[in-house]
Formats: C-alpha cells, structure tokens, sequence
C-alpha cells in the first residue's frame, strides 16, 4: 500500500532534481525541462493530497481535477515556451544562457 508520505517523497525528490537542473545547467532547453519536471511534482503532491482527503468514505478528487487543468495550462506554456527558444536560436545561433545577454536583436 502506498503512502501519503511515499507521494511526497517522491515528489520532494522530483522538485529538488528540477530545481538542481534549473541552478545548475546553462543550456535554455535543459532549464525548460527541469522546469516542467519541478511542476510535475507539484502536480503529484496534488493527486497524493487530494487522494488521501477522504470524506465519507469517498476520496476527494477536486485535486486531480485541479492536475487536468495544470496539465492543460502546462501544454499551453510548452508551445509558447519552445517557440520562443528556436526564435531565439534562430537569431543567436545558441542556447546557452551566457551567450544570451540581450533580448535585442
């Protein structure tokens, strides 16, 4: 049986590698991806909270339905996101944040 505590450590575990990735990496696309993987993690201590919220009997699921709509906005900010960073590697020809100074053409 699976625990509340085992869905947030993992989800702790998540959002410290997402976090390691975004501190540590220099490349835009890596940092975007450890991005989404910090709220992925946000997203699984919702569905472990909303899980383990039991009213008579029943769990609660107004936190999963509250993922969909994460997941939604999420997929939104993906597109904007990737599109912006090959707009940017079209004009600099890099994707490393110390190459990437000025919003300037």
């Amino acid at each position: 049986m699976v625990s509340l505590n085992d869905y947030l450590i993992a989800s702790g575990l998540l959002f410290a590698i997402g976090f390691a990735g975004v501190l540590l990496r220099r490349n835009v696309i890596i940092i975007f991806m450890a991005l989404e993987l910090m709220l992925n993690a946000a997203n699984l201590s919702l569905v472990g909270f909303s899980r383990y919220n039991v009213h008579d009997g029943l769990p609660d699921y107004n936190g999963q339905v509250l993922v969909f709509f994460i997941i939604t906005v999420a997929a939104a900010e993906v597109t904007v996101g990737l599109a912006i960073i090959v707009a940017l590697f079209r004009a600099r020809q890099t994707t490393h944040v110390e190459d990437i100074n000025t919003l300037k053409f």
